[in-house]
Formats: C-alpha cells, sequence, structure tokens
C-alpha cells in the first residue's frame, strides 16, 4: 500500500525581494575585504573600493529594508519583525561606516574595518533568516 503525501511546497520570497536581499551581501562582504586588504597593505586605494561597496550595499539593503517594513505592517509576524530589525541595524550601521569611511583614512581606521566586520555580520543574519523562514504571501 503506498502513501500518498501532499508535498505542497512553500513559495520563496518575492524574487525581487530575494535579488534586493542577497545583493548587499556581497557588497558589506567586499567592504569587508577591502578595508582588511587596507589594514595589511597601507594602500589608500581599498578604502575607496569599501566606500563605494558600502553605498552600493546600503543601495540594496536600504530597497530590502523597505519591503520588509511593508511585509511587517502587512503580516505583523514574529519572523517578519526579527528580520526587520536586524537589517535596519546592519542599514544603520552602514550607514555609520560610510560617514567613518568619508574621512581622511588613517581617521577612519580601526573603526572602519570593526564597523565593516559588525554590518556584513548582520548582513549574513538578515540573508539567513529571510531565505530560510520569511515565505512570501505569509505562507509557511
Amino acid at each position: 500500500m503506498a502513501l500518498d503525501f501532499d508535498r505542497h511546497r512553500a513559495p520563496a520570497l518575492h524574487p525581487l525581494h530575494a535579488v534586493l536581499l542577497a545583493g548587499a551581501l556581497p557588497l558589506f562582504l567586499g567592504a569587508l575585504l577591502s578595508d582588511y586588504a587596507y589594514a595589511a597593505s597601507y594602500q589608500v586605494q581599498w578604502t575607496n573600493f569599501a566606500s563605494w561597496l558600502i553605498i552600493g550595499g546600503m543601495f540594496f539593503s536600504g530597497f530590502a529594508l523597505l519591503w520588509a517594513l511593508i511585509d511587517l505592517i502587512r503580516t505583523r509576524e514574529g519572523w517578519h519583525l526579527l528580520y526587520f530589525v536586524v537589517l535596519l541595524a546592519a542599514w544603520v550601521l552602514g550607514f555609520i561606516n560610510a560617514l567613518v569611511h568619508a574621512k581622511d583614512v588613517w581617521a577612519a581606521m580601526p573603526d572602519g574595518l570593526i564597523l565593516s566586520a559588525i554590518v556584513a555580520l548582520l548582513t549574513i543574519v538578515a540573508v539567513w533568516i529571510g531565505f530560510s523562514t520569511l515565505r512570501a504571501g505569509g505562507a509557511k
């Protein structure tokens, strides 16, 4: 006798939301690696790379944050709140990191490297929460 299981799969994040969320991660990680490269070599151009990567990461994460806010208002569930708070913390610290990188290169380190590491870690957590727990339309 064969058992018949309903193999209904929950739909993933909306594709645009997934692109915005996943697009921020390599940019913030690239900024962290650029800051590390500057700390190891003292080549000023690495800090310029980090500044541009931070701005790109803030662009993507800002629109993902707006999407997360709309989902939070629409669903009012615990995972959406946690996702929104982590993404908001990453965006705010990314903004502070952009201001730190706007200073002179000598004045930006080691604060810029530490902030880049924290922002990259928060973005990894936000991507993990977004892709593992959130589903489009509130499906589970």
